[in-house]
């Protein structure tokens, strides 16, 4: 069996076992969700709210914008509290005050330490007792509980109404007067509120462990760290330790077999012919050029109202742009540019491998730009309508916005997006099948793109496997294999088989050393990266087995990234080659900064949170917003810069470029990038992870805690970054403009890297191979 062959057989090994594994894991998942009762009663039989409460509130929470506007169970926005701490937190000090003003005649605060804690014992014991009653479907609680609960009820009454009297919370929360408008929605909303509360304080059934492993953080409820994140932390850090060694050995005992591949003459691709559909990409990149233009500005915005929540620089903002909104958008043109940007490349270089124009498929990469378009429009328009309640609940899901953050389109718009993507990749296989079919030495790379394609466009249909009352823990499985195995796993795995196959086109490394290093990196990574899905549900109502194996193999994660200046050294010496390689250095130089960012966002700043102890105490504070930033925009956002930088180079091989321009939109966009998570998110993130080990996790995302001097000092420190990484955005969207508007070419008839643009299919000697 040949090395290559070996490492196949690795990779549909390690695939099998992990998916059953997570299959097996969901299953689990599915049968340890957290109960919704049919009702929550008091002992002498009156309804607090019931099942149907619980579930229409969570569908007029996600109308709000859902984990767009603060967060449930830590996932969501940071400016806004998280509803089911903030929820759980001001239960539990209304029930301390009414009992100590029952018994010692003053408020909790005023009690001498010994009273205090006489007083909290009894809280958390009967706050932590489970009286969930399977036979009834009922959960009981006492007479103060349930004078608590209307407490904290009349105060989201007017949270999130139109009550004067928390005018100022309600802009410190970046919400917009009457949130929702609907008094009845309101009580179910807190409904809902209170339902999550419950399962983050409430033991499992014969476990002294809740049912979300007693998150969040908070003391007075006695909500620490349970045994098992601890030992899995460490367990985790043994592994990492362990698997940077093995893969450290094994670049030290492998590299030296490589064989160096000897650099062209000539620029390999000079003679390949511009076919139809290659031409009908261009129009993909101008979209992406300006849907990142949107979210930019769209993510200055979002940022400002962490200052002034309902207003920008004193304009009434919020009145027709509310956070919730800005950040939804923010959030999801950032996929959507992203994943554009690499779709249009996809189809780019498809039928260059081939040499194969198949018939209808300009009509088909027109046909799915249309439909890309609607999609974006339609969706962020029912969103709109969404979050100003202008649109029924059931209408809603369909159209409107589901509250998941990454996955926030209706499902109308999800479902139209899945089929977009089957027909991508359709457009993919008939181009690529030729090519697929010829034996060569590029024969077993064209087979790994074409597999990371249909990966990409099927596990996006994992955003379709819930429904409007689907379980939450259930909601948040699925989403992950969305956000993680879609947008981390396969995406990482199509960009790796893209790249390694355009250096080894361009002579840059040979193709024998491109597939194996391309398999094998397949393999590294999601070795970790399947099961590593898991971390990102620890809290969510899920049993211990999630934190086992999720902290485990999310550690693995990280290994790949230990060796990763080794190639981010490999690719630089690429783009320094002399001669006609210098065309594409400025491509191959973003593919250097994907490197950079991969290991200090994905891994440095990965790793921070990972850790089931440290997830802990930081999920759902800045220090996730910093890991977000740099992994997403510093990976994935760099990445698809620089395929769409190489793509314009083939689809415009006579345009000069300016190379001021392009060179202003690397470096700004680097320096952005880094100020922004230096000087703002980092500090921020470090004293919130303060505040919640010292406080507890309801304090650090407070509007006493964010509105401190330091803190709101700390957001004004991101505008620097903010304004430089957006100069980087407007020359990225110039150049790209200037490539069509008023282009610069050279007269003579060779090319300085590229494409000779022709009608027609690619001759047969003249191909992507």
């Amino acid at each position: 069996m040949t090395s290559t062959k070996r490492l196949w057989v690795v990779l549909a090994t390690i695939l099998i076992a992990s998916f059953a594994a997570l299959g097996l894991v969901g299953r689990e998942i599915y049968h340890a969700a957290p109960p919704v009762p049919q009702a929550v009663k008091t002992a002498d039989g009156r309804v607090l709210y019931t099942r149907e409460d619980v579930q229409t509130g969570r569908e007029v929470w996600q109308t709000t914008g859902g984990q767009q506007l603060g967060s449930i169970l830590g996932h969501g926005a940071y400016v806004a509290p998280d509803w089911t701490a903030d929820t759980l937190h001001r239960e539990a000090v209304a029930m301390l005050d009414l009992r100590a003003r029952r018994s010692y005649h003053r408020d909790y605060a005023q009690l001498a330490q010994a009273e205090q804690a006489a007083l909290r014992g009894e809280l958390q014991v009967e706050l932590k007792r489970n009286t969930y009653d399977a036979a009834s479907d009922t959960i009981t609680v006492g007479d103060d509980r349930a004078a608590a609960m209307a407490e904290v009820a009349a105060h989201y009454d007017a949270l999130f109404g139109s009550d004067p009297s928390v005018r100022q919370l309600r802009e410190q929360y970046a919400m917009k007067v009457d949130t929702v408008s609907d008094p009845e929605r309101r009580r179910m909303m807190f409904a809902f509120f209170h339902w999550t509360a419950w399962q983050s304080v409430t033991n499992r059934p014969d476990s002294n462990v809740t049912y979300s492993s007693n998150w969040p953080a908070d003391e007075l409820v006695g909500n620490t760290p349970s045994g098992a994140s601890f030992m899995w932390t460490f367990i985790s850090i043994l592994l990492l330790i362990a698997g940077v060694g093995a893969l450290v050995w094994h670049h030290a005992s492998s590299s030296h077999e490589e064989e160096k591949s000897v650099v062209p003459a000539a620029d390999p691709l000079r003679g390949i012919t511009l076919t139809p559909s290659m031409k009908a990409v261009a129009k993909y990149f101008w979209v992406v050029a300006a849907l990142f233009v949107v979210q930019v500005t769209l993510g200055g915005i979002t940022a400002h109202y962490a200052v002034e929540g309902q207003s920008f620089y004193g304009f009434q903002l919020a009145d027709i742009l509310p956070y919730s909104l800005t950040r939804t958008w923010h959030t999801q043109l950032g996929v959507l540019w992203i994943a554009t940007a690499w779709l249009a490349t996809g189809l780019f270089i498809a039928p260059a491998i081939s040499g194969h124009e198949p018939k209808f498929q300009r009509f088909g990469v027109n046909f799915l730009f249309v439909a890309l378009l609607v999609i974006v429009v339609g969706a962020l328009g029912g969103q709109w309508f969404a979050v100003m309640q202008k649109m029924g609940l059931a209408t809603n899901f369909w159209f409107g916005h589901q509250g998941y953050e990454y996955t926030d389109i209706g499902r109308f718009w999800q479902a139209f997006l899945f089929i977009g993507l089957m027909l991508w990749l359709a457009l993919m296989g008939r181009a690529l099948w030729p090519a697929l079919k010829q034996k060569g030495e590029h024969q077993t790379l064209t087979w790994l793109l074409f597999l990371s394609t249909i990966a990409i466009g099927l596990f996006y249909g994992a955003g379709l496997m819930w429904g409007r009352h689907t379980a939450l823990a259930i909601v948040e499985y699925w989403r992950w294999w969305v956000v993680h195995l879609w947008v981390e796993g396969f995406f990482e795995v199509f960009a790796t088989a893209v790249i390694a196959f355009l250096f080894s086109r361009l002579g840059l490394v040979r193709a024998t050393t491109a597939t194996a290093g391309v398999l094998f990196a397949t393999i590294v990574f999601l070795t970790g990266g399947v099961l590593g899905t898991l971390h990102h549900l620890y809290f969510t109502g899920t049993p211990t087995s999630v934190i086992a194996l999720g902290a485990s193999f999310s550690a693995l994660e990280i290994v790949p990234l230990a060796v990763i200046g080794f190639e981010a050294f490999d690719t630089y010496r690429k783009s320094t080659t002399p001669g006609w390689v210098q065309a594409y250095r400025w491509p191959i130089l973003f593919f250097v900064a994907v490197s950079f960012w991969n290991l200090v966002g994905a891994g440095l700043f990965g790793f921070l949170i990972n850790p089931p102890l440290a997830l802990y105490y930081m999920q759902g504070l800045n220090t996730t917003a910093l890991h977000g930033h740099t992994a997403l925009f510093g990976v994935y956002g760099m990445l698809g810069i620089g395929l769409m930088l190489f793509t314009l180079r083939c689809l415009k091989p006579q345009a000069i470029w300016n190379e001021k321009l392009i060179a202003t939109t690397f470096w700004t966009l680097n320096a952005g990038l880094a100020a922004m998570a230096l000087f703002s998110l980092l500090p921020m993130g470090l004293m919130q992870v303060y505040a919640s080990v010292t406080h507890g996790f309801w304090y650090a995302r407070s509007a006493d805690f964010m509105h401190q001097p330091v803190v709101q000092l700390l957001i004004w420190l991101r505008m620097p970054g903010d304004v430089v990484f957006g100069i980087g955005c407007l020359a990225l969207a110039w150049f790209v403009a200037r490539l069509w508007i008023a282009p610069r070419e050279r007269q003579d008839e060779r090319p300085v890297g590229g494409m000779v643009g022709t009608k027609g299919s690619a001759p047969a000697g003249s191909r992507l191979r």
